[in-house]
This record gives structure tokens, C-alpha cells and sequence, in this order.
């Protein structure tokens, strides 16, 4: 048996394997590389290349930055002001919380650290107002998911270092991604999601909880204070980086050094301890992106790309109908995302859209914006992000009632986004 079919027959079996979710993602990104490198598909330094990849520098420092910043008293300093602007308004508050849930959800680098950090807060609003909090915890949870890697900051930075790594190992050499691409394709459905979320998704929620309110709600930890340099220095580490990030091509500092040199500092200063850095390290999708990597190379190293990408392309016809193939890879991600984590997601479509586009000539860009979109755009079910079970406890939702709220805004996410990204960012 040739290395082209082994290396078809690995890919396929990894992707299995993503879906059925027997193992930690992590450990089948991993199992994929070893079997690659055992089979002969894939010589043994390029296979661990990934780990010295300057995009997985990118996505690791980027996440002890800001962890960093969600050391510091960013946040309750933003929560205080929100109270005083609102005046005594809790419909004011809850516009806050919902601006509060977008800048988090794109300043870090998940959707449920987001809300992990205001649901407390807006559910001791709901107390003083004697509003039920289930009339406005689904609704930030969707702010929290669906306004993720909009904005140039936080995660849109780390998903651009991880696209553009995809790009270079399939070949797209002529092609890069910077964070604005994802502000520009995605920015008018994050403002839909900010409307929505404030006029009319409160008329769909319950008026009291369905099931019992989790104690969630009432445990969130209170942060010890650092002293004032390590605080002003959390804030001046983090908001220094996403400008030398947003600019590094007009400065000439490469990207990675910029979040190298801001994850020591971060330790440096006393923002984070050395054991709280290492736990930010997002150590689990590093390995995912170092596996993901492997098996680009050896799909391109031994031919089998080139046959995946024109299986692919003979079942859409060969098509070059820019919104036919934005209804797939945006509505294929957005229904599988209900059943299995978005991350592992994105690392199967991605480079299956990209041996896609290979096969047709076609420009990938609009298409990974919108797989991202697709995989962060699903919340009617609790295996869809850690953000969903996190809100069910926190504002007593069943599963139906989940689907209940969520319908609407899902169709209106599926057709905005599909004819908007791809009308912006054309596949041919």
C-alpha cells in the first residue's frame, strides 16, 4: 500500500475520530502525527516542525496575555462604570453587559471565560432590579459565542496566525490573512447580534427559570488585588500588544515575538505567577494546531491532497457559485458545532476547504471566515461551547427552551452571513 492511500486512510480516520469524540482532541491531533511519521507519510522533523511554528508562538503567548489581563481589575472596574452610567436603568445595564460580553468575548480568547466573568455580574444586577435572570442569560451567552473573533484582538489574532500556518502548508503561498479580514466579513451580523440580543431576544426567553438556578452563579472567586505595578503593568502588557499586533506589518516586528515578549513580561511583572502562566497556556490546542499542521504537510508530501480536494470538489459539482459553496461550509459547521465542540471543527473544515479550493482555483478567505462564523454561531445545544451549560445553570433553561430562543437569530446568522461574507470576499 503507497503512502498516498495510508496518508487518505489517516486523514479519514482522524476525522472520525474528531467526531465521535472518543479522545481528547489533542491526543488524536497527536496519534495522527506519530502515525503519520510511523507509516512513512511524513518525515519525522517536519512532523514536529509545528512545535516551533511561529503561529503556535503566536496562539500561546497570546493566551497568557490575556490571561494576564483578566488577572487585573479590568473587568470590575468596567462592571462599576457600567452601574453608574445606567442611572438606575436596568434596561441601560443590560445594554452594558451585552457591550461588556462583545469586548470580552473579542479582548480573550474564549467565549466562556466571557461570560464566565459577567454572568455574575449581570445576575446580581437581575437581583437588585428583581428581574429573572433567565430573561437575559441566553441572550449574553449568544453575545458571548457569536460576537467571538470579530474584533482585531484576542482570538481573532490567534485564529489568524492558526489560518495563515494553514494557508502556507496547502500551498496558498500567495495569500495571507490578517484580523481585520474577519472585522470586515463579520462586523454587521455582530451588530445584528447586539441588536437582537437587546430588543427582541428578552421577548423570547422564559419568564422564570424552567429548571432550578445553579449556584454558579453566586461562586465566582474573588481575585486577590496585585499590587499597583503589576496592575497598571496588566494593562499596559495587554493593550501594548494587540497595537504592535494590529500594525506589526507596518513596524516589522513579527507577530510571535510580540506575544513572546508580552507573555515573559507578563510573568516579569507580577501580573501572573509562574504557575498561573503555565496554566494559560493553552497547551491542548497547541498540540491540536502542531497535529493539524502534520497532516497538511504530508496531505501536500505524498499527493493526497490534490485527490481529496477534486473528490471534493466532483460532490459540489465543480460549482463556482460563491454562495452555494458559502451555504456549505457555513451551514455544515453550524449544524455538526450543535453536537461537538467548535475548535474541533474548525481544525476538520478548514483544511478540507482549503484542499477544496485547491481543486477549484478558488480563494479561501471568505470561506474560513465563514467556517469560523459557522462554529461559533451554535448554542441550542450544551455540547455546542462550555458558554451554553455554563448559561443554563446560570438562568434555569432546558434544552428546549434553548431552541425556542435560539431559532431566529440562527436563520438570520445562516442567510447574513452566507450572502454578506461572500459577497465581501468572493471565492472566485
Amino acid at each position: 500500500m503507497n503512502t498516498l492511500v495510508i496518508c487518505i486512510i489517516i486523514f479519514a480516520l482522524s476525522l472520525v475520530s474528531y467526531i465521535i469524540n472518543k479522545f481528547p482532541m489533542a491526543i488524536t491531533s497527536l496519534l495522527t502525527l506519530i502515525a503519520l511519521v510511523v507509516t512513512g507519510c511524513l518525515d519525522g522533523a517536519k512532523a514536529i516542525s509545528g512545535f516551533g511554528n511561529s503561529n503556535t508562538v503566536l496562539i500561546v503567548g497570546m493566551f497568557v496575555i490575556a490571561a494576564g489581563l483578566n488577572r487585573t481589575q479590568f473587568v470590575d472596574k468596567m462592571s462599576a462604570s457600567i452601574m453608574k452610567a445606567s442611572g438606575g436603568s436596568f434596561n441601560k445595564a443590560y445594554a452594558g453587559y451585552i457591550i461588556l460580553a462583545a469586548l470580552l468575548t473579542s479582548f480573550l480568547t474564549s467565549p466562556m471565560v466571557a461570560f464566565a466573568i459577567v454572568f455574575p455580574l449581570a445576575s446580581t444586577t437581575c437581583k437588585q432590579f428583581n428581574v429573572s435572570p433567565s430573561k437575559i442569560m441566553f441572550p449574553l451567552a449568544v453575545v458571548a459565542i457569536g460576537c467571538c473573533a470579530v474584533l482585531p484582538f484576542g482570538y481573532a489574532i490567534t485564529a489568524t496566525g492558526q489560518y495563515n500556518g494553514y494557508l502556507e502548508t496547502y500551498g496558498f503561498t500567495d495569500i495571507t490573512m490578517n484580523a481585520f479580514d474577519f472585522t470586515v466579513g463579520r462586523l454587521p451580523l455582530f451588530i445584528i447580534i447586539l441588536l437582537w440580543a437587546y430588543f427582541f431576544a428578552p421577548k423570547f426567553s422564559p419568564n422564570q427559570p424552567i429548571v432550578p438556578i445553579s449556584g454558579a452563579a453566586a461562586s465566582q472567586a474573588e481575585k486577590k488585588p496585585l499590587k499597583p505595578f503589576s496592575e497598571t503593568m496588566g494593562y499596559v502588557i495587554f493593550f501594548v500588544a494587540i497595537i504592535m499586533l494590529v500594525f506589526n506589518s507596518q513596524i516589522g516586528i513579527p507577530a510571535w515575538q510580540i506575544c513572546l515578549v508580552g507573555a515573559v513580561l507578563t510573568v516579569v511583572c507580577g501580573v501572573l505567577t509562574e504557575k498561573e502562566a503555565i496554566a494559560a497556556m493553552p497547551i491542548s490546542i497547541a498540540c491540536m494546531y502542531v497535529g493539524a499542521l502534520a497532516m497538511g504537510n504530508a496531505l501536500n508530501d505524498t499527493g493526497a491532497g490534490v485527490v481529496v480536494g477534486d473528490w471534493l470538489a466532483s460532490i459540489v459539482g465543480g460549482t463556482q457559485n460563491n454562495y452555494l459553496l458559502g451555504l456549505l461550509f457555513f451551514a455544515i459547521p453550524f449544524i455538526i458545532t450543535q453536537f461537538m465542540l467548535n475548535q474541533a471543527v474548525m481544525n476538520i473544515f478548514v483544511p478540507i476547504c482549503l484542499l477544496t479550493c485547491q481543486s477549484l482555483g478558488a480563494n479561501p478567505i471568505g470561506l474560513m471566515i465563514l467556517i469560523t462564523a459557522g462554529s461559533l454561531t451554535a448554542f441550542m445545544t450544551p455540547m455546542a461551547t462550555p458558554a451554553i451549560p455554563l448559561a443554563m445553570g446560570a438562568g434555569g433553561y432546558d434544552i428546549k427552551s434553548l431552541f425556542k430562543q435560539g431559532w431566529l437569530i440562527s436563520i438570520v446568522l445562516i442567510v447574513g452571513y452566507v450572502f454578506y461574507t461572500m459577497t465581501l470576499f468572493p471565492a472566485f
